[in-house]
């Protein structure tokens, strides 16, 4: 889900079910160093990771996560298999909506010399959501030069029935999770923006001077900085100037309709002062949503983007809003007749997402191995697209405003790139999603690029392989480095450290090794370049050894691969767990999601071995010309034995819709 870059170049990155792993910048090594218990329906879990600006690692350990805490949140009951009760239910009376009221906290912790003290918690602010219902829930986190922190919050709502224009559903016994203008139009909530806040020690927080409500105004909440975002997942500040970069993706439709509103746009914005971006009312100024009554199925007029009106019956806030504010990009599906550099392929969705920008510092280039950008990058902020699997350069003028874009390493392949950082090094941090809906991707990855300028040494890419990964002690491993190369074609060395403490236990291309305790060993392969110039770059691979406990083998009996179905109907499923240890079915879950091209909405989880899921409409999309799919993703993680921590496996279906 996020990285975070430590000062010694050590990086932190966090899934969403909960883990926090360490990638040791000397090593290479990539050990698990926490665990959050986080509730996970649809898109919650844990979210994003930062660190302080003052960290030291001495009077200042701390280190920010955005999670979503279980709480008392209903969850599926597997003896029901015919019912879900962690899903909200689409309608009813508020009484029956009142269990799902939830909320995703953003709390600091002591991180210290590799590990993360969850007993630190001091908890900064929570974002009330509505649970059991999809979608928009990620948050991202950044500080600006005064230490300030900037929280993104999407804006909880369920995009899937609204035919892919803005959700305006305030129909008397609907869900609220239908209607945006509750969150991200809403003044007096903290959903669809950026909030503005100064954390106080011991937790909690103060609000700094300059967001967009004075504290005190009736109506609104004084945390908020900027409003009307659908889903700002990515944001960061430039280091110089605490311009906030924001991306802001796009509701589906895939062409204008004068009833309801245009077509989706993606938004990328500089935002150096507080304002409104419009969401749900305008996708810019100039192109405004119609004022559609889902209750009747009839289109009333424009809204005005100069002086937009929230009338929903969910409006908690002002009703007169701020006039909405031009993003510096804004593009569609197709070609972009604004931004061409932006052009979407075949089948591309919108996944706009704001990178950081790179400040030069010529101390980086000292040392024997620099790996700092060069000075041509200094001030350019970096714009990635996730379902475009590109990386750009805006270029700004003097007076900040957008004045070209060029694409950066088109030769690299940057696979559904989910979050990228500079690092106190001048290097680049990516961590990269993989193709995959929710599950574990196999091009998942964490990568750092240096630049080595012109007949630079670039660094080996290690390969590693074994003949088993599990089994009782004593287990003997074979390794093997069979597919590592160098770009230069120069002499390598090759360093084993068969269970992840930082030590080299073997050199060689090949090793092997017998495990005679049991327990989980993470087994890495670091290669470094002993040849030609500038040598001494290394790169990692690692592996997972289980000894004394079997992964659990994860099968869908059904569905199967490939079987069609229609978006509404109800898919049974049945899922086969082999295991060396008792399988309890209640810890089966299994998750339907809506794959949309190379993303997903993940939509429920139901328990079980066996049950049923109502798949959903995807209300925007043609399934006859859209790449939809229904995806079922099963998982189960065994109990553990004998002190070991549970081990888990997965499988994936995709079925693809009929007709």
């Amino acid at each position: 889900m996020d990285l975070a870059v430590l000062p010694d170049n050590d990086v932190l990155h966090v899934t969403r079910a909960g883990d926090v792993w360490l990638n040791e910048s000397d090593t290479g090594v990539n050990r698990r160093i926490a665990q959050l218990d986080v509730y996970q329906h649809d898109e919650e879990g844990l979210q994003s990771i930062a660190v302080d600006p003052g960290y030291d690692g001495k009077k200042n350990r701390w280190i920010y996560m955005y999670y979503s805490p279980p709480l008392d949140t209903p969850v599926d009951d597997p003896t029901t298999p015919d019912v879900n009760e962690g899903d909200a239910p689409f309608t009813g009376e508020p009484e029956d909506f009142e269990p799902f009221e939830g909320l995703i906290r953003l709390s600091r912790f002591e991180y210290h010399r590799g590990e993360i003290d969850l007993g630190s918690e001091e908890q900064i602010i929570d974002v009330p959501v509505d649970r059991g219902i999809c979608c928009h829930v990620g948050g991202d986190i950044v500080f600006d030069s005064e230490g300030n922190l900037v929280l993104s919050t999407g804006d909880d709502t369920n995009p899937f029935f609204s035919d892919g224009y803005a959700p305006l559903d305030d129909s008397p016994g609907t869900n609220p999770a239908f209607d945006a203008r509750r969150t991200s139009g809403n003044t007096n909530d903290l959903r669809g923006k950026l909030l503005r806040i100064t954390p106080r020690p011991g937790g909690g927080y103060t609000v700094p001077d300059g967001n967009l409500f004075e504290p005190g105004t009736p109506d609104t909440r004084p945390e908020i900085y900027a409003m009307g975002l659908r889903n700002p997942f990515r944001i960061e500040v430039d280091p110089d100037t605490d311009a906030i970069y924001v991306g802001d993706y796009s509701p589906d439709a895939a062409e204008p309709d004068p009833d309801r509103g245009p077509a989706g746009h993606g938004r990328w914005a500089v935002v150096r002062e507080p304002g409104n971006f419009g969401w749900p009312f305008c996708a810019t100024p100039e192109l405004p949503y119609v004022d559609y009554d889902f209750a009747t199925g009839e289109s009333g007029e424009e809204f005005d983007c100069a002086a937009p009106v929230n009338d929903s019956a969910h409006n908690t806030g002002l009703a007169e809003l701020p006039p909405v504010v031009q993003p510096d990009v804004w593009y569609s599906y197709g070609v972009s007749p604004e931004f061409p550099e932006l052009s979407a392929g075949e089948g591309d969705g919108i996944g706009p997402m704001a990178g950081p920008a790179y400040r030069f510092d010529p101390a980086d280039l000292r040392g024997p191995r620099p790996v700092a950008w060069p000075r041509y990058y200094d001030g350019l902020p970096l714009f990635y697209e996730w379902t475009r699997d590109y990386v750009k350069a805006m270029h700004l003028d003097d007076a900040g405003g957008l004045a070209g874009i060029e694409p950066v390493l088109p030769s690299v392949v940057f696979d559904n790139p989910m979050d990228m950082e500079f690092g106190p090094d001048g290097a680049l941090y990516v961590l990269e999603y993989g193709d995959g809906y929710f599950a574990e991707n196999p091009d998942a990855q964490l990568a750092r690029i240096d630049h080595v300028g012109s007949g630079g040494n670039r660094s080996p890419v290690p390969v590693v392989g074994t003949d088993v990964t599990s089994g009782l002690p004593p287990l003997t491993v074979t390794f093997s480095s069979e597919g590592t190369t160098d770009p230069d074609g120069d002499a390598l060395r090759y360093a084993w450290d068969f269970d992840g403490d930082g030590d080299v236990d073997a050199r060689g291309p090949d090793a092997t090794h017998t495990y005679d305790e049991p327990g989980v060993y993470r087994a890495t392969l670091t290669v470094t370049d002993v040849g030609g110039r500038d040598r001494g770059r290394h790169a990692s691979a690692d592996v997972d050894v289980v000894v004394g406990n079997e992964t659990p083998q994860v099968s869908f009996v059904t569905p199967v691969d490939g079987q069609g179905f229609a978006f509404g109907d109800t898919v049974t499923y049945e899922v086969e767990i082999s295991d060396d240890q008792p399988v309890d079915c209640a810890a089966v879950e299994v998750t339907y999601i809506v794959g949309h091209d190379d993303h997903g909405h993940p939509q429920t989880t139901a328990s079980g071995c066996t049950g049923s899921i109502a798949t959903t409409v995807p209300s925007g999309h043609d399934p006859e010309n859209d790449t939809l799919r229904g995806v079922f993703v099963a998982e189960y993680t065994d109990p553990g034995t004998d002190g070991l921590p549970g081990l888990t496996g997965t499988d994936e279906v995709v079925l693809v819709p009929a007709g």
